[in-house]
């Protein structure tokens, strides 16, 4: 990783994916609020348009923005359309997963439902960066969150959930890769667990969302000369 964090956080443009509703959401609320234009990504365009017009922030800092993770064609319109409209990317936040699958074991795991799991929750994350990188190229301070999560430990892992823990196992792995590429290029990129937030996937008991969703915000807006190929919660560094 990079040396000590410190000095102001950079604003600009922002794509979150995944973003309608729980953490997704209220990463964008945040953003907005640091005075960063927000790309609300949402699978289905009316969702986005309507959670935007609920949202109460200021015209124009959050816009909906179509963007379905497994679809190349909705990630290059959307790619397009950043481009035409901003002309780079500064954050881009790949906040979209599906499937915590609590009532799957390794031994006897539905593999349809693993591979269904890796398309979104890695595969999808993959090829956003991959789409979007010839924008955040064109910024002078540009982050990647990749949201992850502590089930995705290998120093922590134990039985259970096997399609979700072992495709965040797999994005973790993709944050180094990615971080240890784009360093030289002063791109910072990280993976973020939120915790156990309540939400619609993570279920009642769990700490706020608003909570959760700053964890991901401090990586999104950290200095030029923040951390690099990290994974972190609250700010602090997670076993591998």
């Amino acid at each position: 990783m990079d040396g000590p964090v410190g000095g102001p956080a950079p604003r600009g443009v922002a794509l979150v994916t995944g973003a309608n509703r729980g953490i997704g959401l209220e990463v964008c609320r945040q953003l907005a609020g640091r005075g960063i234009t927000v790309l609300l990504g949402s699978r289905d365009a009316g969702k986005g348009q309507r959670v935007v017009a609920a949202l109460g922030v200021g015209k124009n800092a959050v816009l909906p923005c179509q963007l379905d993770v497994t679809d190349p064609d909705s990630i290059e319109r959307a790619q397009a359309r950043v481009a035409a409209d901003f002309g780079r990317l500064d954050v881009l936040v790949n906040n979209a997963a599906i499937l915590y699958d609590t009532w799957q074991h390794a031994v006897d795991a539905d593999l349809a439902l693993v591979r269904e799991a890796l398309e979104t929750n890695l595969f999808g994350a993959w090829s956003m960066v991959r789409t979007f990188l010839p924008l955040l190229r064109r910024s002078r301070h540009a982050r990647v969150v990749n949201v992850s999560s502590e089930a995705g430990s290998l120093a922590t892992m134990g039985g259970g959930t096997p399609a979700y823990s072992l495709s965040k196992a797999a994005l973790n792995a993709l944050t180094r890769m990615l971080a240890a590429e784009l360093r030289s290029e002063r791109i910072l990129v990280n993976a973020v667990c939120p915790g156990w937030v309540a939400t619609d996937m993570g279920g009642k008991g769990g700490r706020p969302v608003a909570e959760g969703a700053a964890s991901v915000v401090w990586a999104a807006t950290l200095p030029d000369d923040g951390p690099t190929g990290g994974f972190f919660r609250d700010g602090r560094p997670l076993a591998w």
